[in-house]
């Protein structure tokens, strides 16, 4: 039995394109993917951190190569995807899971400008993504689609307004092409994670009355380490989530309950 149960998990002759896996979460994902047996193709701003993450995961003896995006771009999606397919002949599983956040503040205070940059890469990005992957390989093919949403986006906080409500988009957005890509064999899904030790989070783990605010409402008392949102989506891109789709799935240690 244990050896049926590995290969559920396997991702063995499968691609990945892991978007933001320069470091945080994304990172960790693609290490696991890659131990797993995927080929990942590593995707972030700086064209030297995706090569320093496909050369960890080459030194472990996993398969990887960069694909230097900013996918927050118009156009970029395309090339992004249409260079995977190129290089690895094929796109299995995509991971949206590079965001931003540049507001931290009461909503109605925001600026324009910072409310359309949220936007555009938490929920614009990854639709844009996910339309160019359907198309270069998907549709024929079917696949799996994760998008990193957040709690933030179930049970929202103040002071990050407009991250809150592109997290909620995406996650309507996952529940929506769930439906709409099923018949093609394209699972959509996403995870919420809680407060996870990143840079992206370090606010709210440097800022002590934020950081216990937080760990006083999550039931096992601390935040999280990138690595333990990793496990999550490699369940979902695997063969042991094949009965799943349109599902949030949340690894926040019991912040949301």
């Amino acid at each position: 039995m244990a050896g049926q149960s590995d290969r559920r998990f396997t991702l063995q002759g499968r691609t990945a394109l892991v978007t933001g896996a320069s470091r945080g979460i994304g990172r960790s994902i693609a290490l696991a993917f890659a131990e797993a047996g995927a080929t990942v193709a590593v995707c972030a701003r700086s064209a030297n951190a995706c090569q320093e993450v496909a050369a960890e995961i080459g030194s472990n003896g996993g398969q990887a190569f960069a694909v230097p995006a900013n996918v927050g771009h118009n156009g970029d999606a395309d090339r992004v995807v249409h260079e995977v397919v190129s290089r690895a002949g094929r796109l299995d599983v995509l991971v949206n899971n590079a965001a931003t956040n540049p507001q931290f503040g009461p909503l109605l205070d925001a600026e324009e400008s910072a409310i359309e940059k949220i936007l555009n890469l938490n929920v614009k990005a990854p639709i844009r993504l996910i339309r160019a992957a359907y198309a270069a390989w998907m549709q024929e093919h079917g696949g799996s689609v994760i998008n990193m949403a957040s709690v933030a986006g179930i049970k929202p906080e103040a002071l990050t307004g407009a991250y809150n409500a592109s997290k909620a988009a995406l996650i309507s957005v996952t529940k929506t092409l769930a439906r709409e890509l099923a018949p093609a064999g394209v699972r959509v899904n996403a995870i919420a994670p809680g407060l996870v030790d990143t840079k992206f989070a370090a606010v709210l783990i440097s800022t002590d009355a934020i950081h216990e605010h937080i760990l006083g409402q999550t039931a096992l008392g601390r935040h999280a380490q990138p690595d333990e949102i990793a496990g999550a989506a490699l369940y979902l891109a695997s063969d042991a989530a094949s009965y799943v789709t349109g599902t949030v799935l949340v690894v926040d240690g019991g912040w949301t309950i």
